[in-house]
């Protein structure tokens, strides 16, 4: 996948300037010798161990100097010029501070992951008796996934996602990049939420666009079920005011019983991904004291 980023990177966006790093994050496949044979250009941080989403790109920052720093996923590929446009709408909007774009599945369906808004008490409600899910397309009873909406204007958001993001150094060094507690997903909102609070105002294009290769392996989906939970977690005990936050647990607690009741028929099911789900909420529910406390202070 790493190849296939870079290869989208070097063919289509030539026109931008940049300095290329590729975190290794202890892989054992030979991606890292791979990737030095076919772009003797890019710069491969090695690790010897797996430190996680945060930590990882904090290296990689340190090594960089340009007054720009673009956190790009290795199971995407740019379009035609995403980069550029990025850069182009960033130049254009400098005070946003963080840019984000638009991203489509492999088979060029919308995918809404490429932003969402800060999660509220009323959301998690939403989300913990199922209104978010039954009215999907509703702003109201869906607000963080802003509804229906199709990502195809220029809009403020909350949060741009990780996958495809655009940072000044300036604001990066400010916030001291991703915290690091975050091991692995919610960082990318906590950075935004933080940097909302300094005054920027995030903010994405749809003229800037990728294919995001979202992983499906059972191994990967019940780690990430697990890690998910205990970011959502930290994501309000760092943001919520002291007064709602055991209340936001409660939901986060509320969300995860009436879902592992409701979906717990489906593990009967004919269906391959009605059983996935129910044994996904089993997973979360049975692991909840794992996921309820967020994670360790870094």
């Amino acid at each position: 996948m790493t190849l296939k980023a870079l290869e989208a990177l070097d063919l289509h966006n030539r026109s931008t300037r940049f300095d290329c790093f590729v975190i290794d994050n202890a892989s054992t496949d030979g991606s890292v010798e791979q990737i030095s044979a076919a772009f003797p250009m890019v710069r491969v941080i090695s690790l010897r161990k797996n430190v996680g989403f945060a930590r990882a790109n904090n290296i990689a920052a340190s090594y960089c100097t340009t007054p720009y720093f673009l956190l790009l996923n290795p199971d995407t590929e740019a379009d035609a010029g995403a980069v550029n446009a990025l850069m182009t709408f960033a130049k254009t909007t400098p005070s946003a501070g963080i840019w984000g774009g638009r991203t489509v599945f492999s088979d060029r369906t919308l995918n809404k992951a490429s932003c969402w808004a800060a999660p509220s008490p009323r959301s998690l409600l939403y989300r913990a008796v199922g209104f978010s899910r039954i009215f999907a397309q509703s702003n109201m009873f869906n607000p963080e996934a802003y509804g229906g909406w199709k990502r195809d204007d220029v809009r403020q958001v909350d949060i741009v996602v990780g996958c495809f993001l655009l940072i000044k150094r300036d604001i990066w060094n400010r916030l001291g990049g991703f915290n690091e507690k975050y091991f692995m997903y919610g960082e990318d909102a906590d950075l935004c939420l933080r940097a909302r609070a300094l005054g920027s105002h995030p903010i994405i294009t749809p003229n800037a666009q990728i294919i995001h290769h979202v992983g499906a392996s059972t191994k990967h989906n019940e780690e990430k079920a697990i890690l998910v939970m205990k970011a959502r977690v930290s994501l309000i005990q760092d943001h919520w005011p002291a007064w709602q936050v055991r209340y936001g647990i409660f939901l986060m607690w509320l969300w995860s019983a009436l879902r592992f009741v409701i979906t717990r028929p489906l593990a009967y099911s004919r269906n391959s991904k009605n059983v996935l789900r129910a044994q996904r909420w089993q997973l979360i529910w049975f692991n909840r004291r794992i996921w309820l406390n967020g994670y360790d202070q870094a």
